[in-house]
This record gives C-alpha cells, sequence and structure tokens, in this order.
C-alpha cells in the first residue's frame, strides 16, 4: 500500500511538473523508510505547497491555504492545544456533527480516530502544508501563553529516577536560586499557571510522593490528575513559586502562606499560596482568585424568585444583620461579594473584616484580620466601628466575642453581613444561642439567615437523558412522580468538560426571611426545627428541594444533587 501511495504521489508531482524524472528516481532511491513526498521537501526539492496539492489529489480531498486564515477560538478549545499539536492539525470549521481540519499529515488515520473521539465529532480533513500548521501551531502556543513569555510549550520527562538517600536539606542555597530561576523551572511553573487558568480550576495541588511528584488541579469541586514535573525538579518548582511569593526560600521546616497576581489569556488572577512541610518535601496548594468570576450583582446568581426577592429586601435594609450559612467551600464569600457590590455606592462606606481578603474590590475599605498579631476579628470589628461605617462586612463570627459586637453593631444602625458553619438557615439562630447571643437582640437584629451548596453544572455538550432509579427516590424520601414530564440528564463525559461528564458551578440556596411570626418565635426561644416548619410554610425553599428542582431543570445529575443536599 506504501508503495503505491508513493508511486502515484510521484506520477502526480511529475504530471505537475513539480520533480523531474531524475530527480524523482534518486529520491525513490534515497528516501528509505520516510515517504518519498516528505524526503523531497525536507531536501528541498520540491515545495511543500506542491507536495500538499499531490496529495489532496490523490486523496480526493480539498487543499486550503492558511496564509490569512485565523482559527475559530471556540473549535481550538475542544481539544487541547498540545493534542493539536501533536496531531499538526488545526481546527477549520463545524458544521453539524462534521468538524472540518485541516491536516499536514491526512494519511495518519490514528489522529482522525482520535481527533473524532476527542471532539466526538465526524472528522472532514482538509490538506495544508505542514509549514503552514506548524506556523500556526506556533501562533496558537504563543498567543495562549504571551503575557507569561512563553513562546514555546515546554515537555517535560517525568521519568527520571528520583536520587535515594540525599538529605533535601544538604542542597545549597545558592543552587536552589539558580534553579528556580532558570528558564526550564520559570516555563514549567508558568505552564503549570496557564491551563489552571485555561481549565478555570479553583485550586493546584503540587504534593511531593517518594518517589514521584503529584500534580492535581480542583475543577469544578474535583480534584484531577495531571502529568507533573519530574520529583529531581520539586524543590526547585518550589522554590520559584516561593519567590514569586516572596517568602523564604530556604524555610523548608515551617508552613508558609504568600500570594501574587499574574497576567494571561486576557484576564488578571490572583493566586493565594499555602507551603505545608511534609514527610517527602514541601506540598504547595495554590488557590486561583479570578475577579472576573465573581458575579456583578445579586441578580447574576441564578436565585429562584423567592429567594432573590428575600434576599434584595433584606440587603435594601438600614441596619440589622444577615447570615450567610455553610460549609468550607460553599462560595459563602462570593455570595457576599455579590451583596457588598450591589451595596457599594458612593453615599455608603462599606469596611470589611477578612481571614483573607480574597477578592480585592474598589471603593470597599478591606481588614486583613491577623490573629497571629493580636488582630482578630474582635478587635478589628471594634476599630471598625470607630471609622464610622454604613455597612460592615465580618468574614465569620467565630466566638462568643465577635457574636456579641456585631449584633450590637446591627442594633446601633448598621447593617452587617457575616457568615457561620451551619447545616442550614434556621441553624444560624441555634449557632448564635450557642454563643450566648440573648434571644431579644436576635430577635431584633436578624434580617436574613441563608445557607447554601455549591453543585456541580451538568456539560450542556454531552449530558444524556437517564431514568431516576425508584430505589434512590425511595432512599431519599423523594416522591416517585417528582420528575414526571420533565426530562433528566446524568453525566457522559467528552473533551470540552475534560472528561468529566460537568462543567462549571452553581449554588443551592435556602433564604429563610426573618419576618414578624419568625421573630416572635426566637424572642420566645422556640426550638429550631419549629422555626424551620415557619419558614417553610412561608414559601422558604428548602436545599433538597432547591437541588431536585435543579435536577428537573436539567442543570445538574440526581446524584450531585444529594450528594451536596441528600442529608437535610
Amino acid at each position: 500500500m506504501a508503495t503505491t501511495q508513493t508511486s502515484k504521489i510521484g506520477e502526480i508531482l511529475l504530471k505537475r511538473n513539480a520533480v523531474t524524472d531524475e530527480k524523482l528516481a534518486a529520491a525513490l532511491g534515497e528516501c528509505g523508510d520516510i515517504p518519498v513526498e516528505k524526503y523531497l521537501t525536507q531536501n528541498g526539492i520540491v515545495s511543500h505547497e506542491d507536495v500538499a496539492l499531490a496529495i489532496a489529489e490523490y486523496l480526493h480531498l480539498t487543499p486550503i491555504t492558511l496564509a490569512h486564515f485565523s482559527p475559530d477560538e471556540t473549535l481550538v478549545e475542544m481539544i487541547t492545544i498540545e493534542t493539536w499539536a501533536r496531531c499538526k492539525s488545526i481546527p477549520v470549521s463545524k458544521c453539524h456533527q462534521t468538524l472540518t481540519v485541516a491536516m499536514a499529515d491526512p494519511f495518519d488515520m490514528q489522529v482522525i480516530d482520535d481527533l473524532r473521539a476527542l471532539s466526538g465529532l465526524v472528522i472532514m480533513p482538509l490538506v495544508a502544508t505542514e509549514k503552514d500548521i506548524s506556523e500556526h501551531l506556533a501562533r496558537l502556543v504563543a498567543g495562549s501563553t504571551q503575557d507569561l513569555d512563553m513562546a514555546e510549550v515546554m515537555q517535560v520527562d517525568g521519568s527520571a529516577d528520583v536520587e535515594i538517600g540525599r538529605d533535601e536539606d544538604d542542597e545549597n542555597l545558592e543552587e536552589t536560586i539558580e534553579s528556580a530561576e532558570g528558564a526550564p523551572v520559570i516555563r514549567m511553573v508558568n505552564m503549570i499557571l496557564i491551563e489552571a487558568m485555561r481549565t478555570r480550576a479553583s485550586d493546584i495541588h503540587i504534593e511531593p510522593q517518594e518517589r514521584t511528584t503529584r500534580l492535581r488541579y480542583r475543577i469544578d469541586g474535583a480534584l484531577v490528575e495531571r502529568p507533573a514535573p519530574p520529583k529531581t525538579l520539586h524543590n526547585a518548582v518550589i522554590s520559584r513559586i516561593k519567590i514569586m511569593s516572596d517568602l523564604d526560600i530556604s524555610e523548608r521546616r515551617i508552613p508558609q502562606d504568600g500570594r501574587f497576581k499574574i497576567r494571561a489569556l486576557g484576564r488578571e488572577i490572583d493566586i493565594r499560596v499555602s507551603i505545608l512541610p511534609t514527610a517527602h518535601g514541601e506540598k504547595v496548594v495554590m488557590r486561583t482568585l479570578d475577579k472576573s468570576s465573581l458575579a456583578p450583582g445579586l441578580a447574576q446568581l441564578g436565585l429562584d424568585d423567592f429567594a432573590y426577592k428575600a434576599m434584595a429586601y433584606a440587603i435594601e435594609q438600614p441596619h440589622g444583620i444577615i447570615l450567610v450559612t455553610g460549609p468550607t467551600g460553599s462560595g459563602k464569600t462570593t455570595t457576599l461579594y455579590s451583596c457588598l457590590q450591589d451595596l457599594n455606592k458612593p453615599d455608603v462606606n462599606v469596611v470589611t473584616a477578612e481571614d483573607p481578603v480574597e477578592y480585592q474590590l474598589p471603593g470597599i475599605n478591606q481588614v486583613h484580620v491577623n490573629a497571629a498579631v493580636g488582630l482578630s476579628f474582635s478587635s478589628v470589628l471594634r476599630s471598625v466601628l470607630r471609622q464610622d461605617p454604613d455597612i460592615i462586612l465580618v468574614g465569620e463570627i467565630r466566638d462568643n466575642e465577635t457574636a456579641d459586637i456585631a449584633i450590637k453593631a446591627a442594633l446601633t444602625g448598621h447593617l452587617v453581613l457575616s457568615t457561620l458553619h451551619t447545616n442550614n438557615a434556621a441553624g444560624a439562630i441555634s449557632r448564635l444561642r450557642d454563643m450566648e447571643v440573648p434571644p431579644f437582640l436576635l430577635a431584633s437584629t436578624l434580617i436574613l439567615a441563608q445557607a447554601q451548596r455549591l453543585f456541580r453544572k451538568l456539560c450542556t455538550v454531552c449530558r444524556t437523558e437517564v431514568e431516576p432509579d425508584p430505589e434512590i427516590l425511595s432512599i431519599n424520601k423523594i416522591p416517585q412522580d417528582f420528575f414526571e414530564g420533565h426530562t433528566i440528564y446524568g453525566p457522559v463525559g467528552c473533551a470540552k468538560c475534560n472528561n468529566l461528564g460537568y462543567k462549571g458551578r452553581g449554588a443551592i440556596m435556602e433564604v429563610m426571611s426573618v419576618e414578624s411570626t419568625i421573630r416572635d418565635a426566637i424572642a420566645r426561644n422556640l426550638p429550631v426545627s419549629e422555626i424551620q416548619d415557619m419558614a417553610l410554610k412561608n414559601g422558604m425553599v428548602s436545599l433538597k428541594e432547591a437541588g431536585l428542582r435543579k435536577v428537573r431543570a436539567g442543570i445538574t445529575s440526581l446524584s450531585t444533587a444529594l450528594e451536596v443536599t441528600g442529608g437535610e
């Protein structure tokens, strides 16, 4: 087959007067296992364009020139740039379920199969010159990383053996600095950051194992493993991150925290760094804080009608306290920032006390709590009250003293927003009771309590219709007819969602508006279960109900909704 292909392409080149009989015969005798067309272009005997036209004629495909072509970013993002580079291909257009692709080697059926599997589309190849393809791929790589000065993608050999028996403390500090500031390590760290931005990962984990280094990204709440740097470069990578974070690179015995800022892919993000010594070296977790991902206000949080009206009413009040509850990582700070962006106006003084300040918001006075130097929430709050505030955000009410000051601030004419760790909205009442807040003060000041969870959204490209399992419905006390008349979906996984089946996250919220009957129940110190029932009768949607509504709307899967709300 290969011999027939070679002779046919040679005949076409002869017919087109692209090569002479003598040169073709010489090439056929010298090319060996290399395809004759590649041998001819490598040795400058035939132009790339003539070979592309000959291949197109042989395969009955359409040739294409990419001289003035700009790839569609959405098509490029269907598959990673590294894969396009490996396949020596560029996406040209998509029509229905067909993806047209310019290829340097359309004979490579494995590449076509790979692109079909990754995109989920039928691949229609066009023939382009290898030179055109290479130039476009170089521009794509440079364009995606130009802000970090990365004009080339570096491939790292992760199979290197770990040096055994060396004490890490013996490493010379000057050598550490030199290796950390070397171009390969800088590019490696930059690539790790770029990949996190491209996949919109919330955290980057660089973890030392006994013989390897593990690299994982938290994407939409789930940790996903990626190819990691070799263990031999682990210390250099950590040192580079320390240099960027302005930390002590010679200190490896105690935890360190820092932060830095990067600009890439048309965005600017803050990176919060936490370094922890472990048995096999220092572990780094980098939290990515992308201000562009913040909702510009309550209206963009995707709340149901009852929740939106209740929260919009609450933040319009001149004084009182609003509490957002939920476990760590449930998006409480993001919700409060969305409220602040609606409240942030020239005629009000907004002051926050946070640990740490996650997003720096223009026009808002943000204070970083630092317990190590005696700057606790309670001490910051006392100082804030002397700063003529209208609106105060307390990052978290952790103790009796902070609770007491926050409640009294709400009572004396300030709007206070804060967070608590409780399971549901009504649980905020029992938590404050535990902190010895008198019932009459709590009843007088509490405007609204809200509980929330983050859920993973189904990938709209690959989600598939599923039938709810009657046994799961029964176990979770969901009516068997709850989903009747609605189509529900489950995850599959495709290139668009990194084969996770989910892409993006949203919030499920339970919003308890404190009106007269609930206020009276709080003042009378009634059980929280009774207050919860009153709120439900007044129109509050429970966390579980809110999650099941997201399933019924096709936004998430039943398993995901129950995972975050099933116990509520």
